[in-house]
């Protein structure tokens, strides 16, 4: 299986003949190019035209991250994947309402179903989220009276803001309380936690993207607009719950961050650069880590997850089987 090299540090990205290396002030460390599909780079580094076009011979997909750990943009190799049939349907599906909102809806279905599974592992564990629960439960029923997806997304905004105000009551603990959803930036602790987890889960799904005949930018909760990409967007909403927010529960609650892992700045909080390592360690074994897939009877990564859910929405556009989302079974 490939992975994902995250480089932290300063220094300059090289390629020498048929291998690629970073060199920095520790000297220089070879990059496996069989074995890597992305390089996340979060610190100051240098490259070059030669080192870009190796990438592209080597589909390897470079995402960039700034010194604060946002996510600033990506190089992807021309996609030896591309399908104008596919992107034909994709837009189909886009322009044509009752089709985009029937994949909104989906989206948005796999969400909230995932949401209410997260709220139902903590409540059956002793954790006082029922009330949540109940809200989050109440308003997925009025899905079905969303007449666009202005109205979808208002529900699916509703419905998350009364599943964060949950957090607290399973993390249980004043130096990361919640508060309200801040983005650009976080203003505290929680929020920075939430916004880079969710960096990462993008960037994983563009990545998983680029491997099959879809085009990211044409997505279906989030319009398709000025913006690169979008359907990585709308595919992650579904994973959000079950891999970043238990994540991050997961990291607090065993006490791997604490307070000395963030720091003020750009007039918010940020996750300073000791902090990003662990949580970036941690999300990678993460996606490693394995489930059971219904469809398969057998255990798949939740990396691999998401590539098969891919498949299943090129299925439908395709008219093969109607998208249904994937929920978690634990």
């Amino acid at each position: 299986m490939k992975k994902s090299i995250y480089i932290f540090s300063e220094g300059e990205l090289k390629r020498k003949e048929n291998t690629l290396y970073f060199e920095s002030g520790e000297g220089k460390k070879y990059i496996p190019v069989e074995a890597t599909s992305e390089i996340m780079i979060m610190g100051e580094v240098n490259l070059n035209k030669r080192f870009l076009e190796f990438c592209a011979s080597s589909e390897i997909i470079l995402h960039f991250f700034n010194y604060y750990g946002y996510y600033v943009g990506s190089f992807l190799p021309r996609k030896h994947l591309n399908s104008g049939h596919i992107i034909l349907k994709q837009c189909e599906h886009y322009l044509d309402k009752e089709k985009r909102m029937t994949l909104a809806s989906k989206f948005v279905e796999g969400a909230l179903d995932n949401i209410r599974r997260v709220l139902k592992y903590y409540k059956n564990r002793g954790k006082e989220v029922g009330e949540h629960l109940d809200k989050i439960e109440n308003l997925a029923k009025g899905m079905e009276g969303c007449k666009n997806i202005e109205e979808l997304m208002a529900l699916e905004g509703n419905a998350r803001q009364e599943y964060y105000s949950a957090f607290d009551k399973i993390i249980e603990n004043e130096e990361f309380s919640f508060e309200e959803r801040s983005k650009r930036p976080p203003q505290n602790r929680l929020n920075a936690l939430i916004s880079f987890g969710n960096s990462l889960l993008y960037v994983v799904v563009l990545s998983e993207i680029y491997h099959t005949h879809l085009d990211p930018r044409i997505g279906y909760l989030h319009t398709s607009n000025f913006r690169s990409f979008t359907l990585n967007l709308d595919v992650a909403e579904i994973f959000k719950p079950i891999i970043v927010d238990r994540l991050i529960f997961y990291l607090l609650n065993k006490k791997m961050l604490g307070p000395q892992h963030f720091e003020a700045a750009l007039e918010g909080v940020v996750i300073n650069e000791k902090g990003r390592k662990i949580l970036v360690s941690e999300f990678e074994e993460r996606m490693k880590g394995t489930v059971s897939h219904p469809g398969l009877g057998r255990n798949v990564s939740y990396r691999r997850l998401i590539r098969l859910e891919l498949y299943k929405i090129e299925k439908h556009i395709m008219g093969e089987k109607e998208y249904k989302p994937y929920v978690s079974r634990w």
